[in-house]
């Protein structure tokens, strides 16, 4: 992977959780390449295995955790195996998250005319609340059951970080998505919290808020059969200034920025949207 800029993490250990997907897995790899060693955790060990595959065949250094955000247990192991392989997590990342269809409108304003139940038209009063709590329990309750877990140990050895992936939604309620918005601004208030809370244990705590990225739990919703993009994301494309969506590689400065006490060791607190903009665009 190329690197925007190289910063030391010689000797630090990083547990990302969600570090398979197309967002988590770009951080893992530049993570590795500034010389951290990386644990991918992930319900899907598989997946979690063939990044470790492509750090290792870099000269990187990283193992596969096969670990459920939303059971302790599991979380309490995987922080164990990873000291027994790279010693204490410096640097958790909490990038576990996801959306169901369940949780979403199939509207993006609801009209009177739409409340008699029809197939395939699923407005907010539809809403299935079991999926409205597994969405809030994967972007929300697990980061901070992670951070729970993984910050005791930071909390008694005086330092540490964790940085949260929020998204554009934790800042912007989106149509379509409310228990999506809601969990990701309830991770973008439990940022700042923690950051209170733990800051005389000597342990940071930032949030990168990604803005609108092709990955694979979007693309159905973003790109047409034929690669053409949908109807909501020309609107989303023409409501970013730059005009794009975002790329993997647009993350790493920030990530890396944070992730260096040198570089950002007066930095707790903070919410940095990586969004080319669309949070700042009014829409005229």
């Amino acid at each position: 992977m190329k690197l925007p800029y190289h910063v030391d993490l010689k000797g630090k250990t990083v547990a990302i959780t969600g570090g398979s997907g197309v967002l988590g897995s770009a951080m893992s790899e530049a993570l590795a390449a500034c010389g951290a060693s990386v644990a991918v955790l992930g319900r899907n060990v598989e997946k979690s295995e063939a990044v470790v595959r492509r750090i290792e065949s870099a000269g990187g250094r990283a193992m596969a955790v096969a670990c459920d955000v939303l059971d302790r247990r599991a979380l309490e192991n995987a922080r164990d195996s990873v000291g027994r392989a790279f010693g204490q997590v410096d640097i958790l990342i909490n990038g576990a998250g996801g959306n169901m269809p369940q949780g979403t409108t199939s509207m993006e304003q609801l009209e009177s005319s739409m409340l008699q139940p029809s197939r395939g038209v699923s407005s907010f009063f539809d809403l299935a609340p079991a999926a409205i709590k597994e969405v809030m329990d994967l972007n929300f309750t697990g980061a901070l059951m992670s951070s729970q877990v993984f910050g005791r140990e930071m909390a008694a050895r005086g330092s540490g970080q964790i940085i949260n992936i929020s998204s554009m939604s934790g800042i912007r309620p989106l149509t379509k998505v409310p228990a999506y918005s809601a969990a990701k601004a309830a991770l973008t208030n439990f940022t700042q919290w923690l950051a209170v809370h733990l800051a005389k244990c000597g342990i940071r705590v930032n949030a990168i808020a990604p803005g609108f990225f092709l990955t694979e739990q979007n693309r159905h919703l973003l790109q047409n059969s034929d690669g053409t993009l949908t109807a909501r994301a020309r609107t989303i494309v023409t409501h970013t200034p730059m005009g794009r969506f975002g790329r993997p590689e647009d993350l790493i400065g920030a990530l890396l920025w944070l992730a260096c006490d040198e570089a950002s060791g007066f930095v707790t607190g903070a919410v940095i949207p990586v969004d080319g903009g669309f949070s700042a665009f009014g829409g005229v």
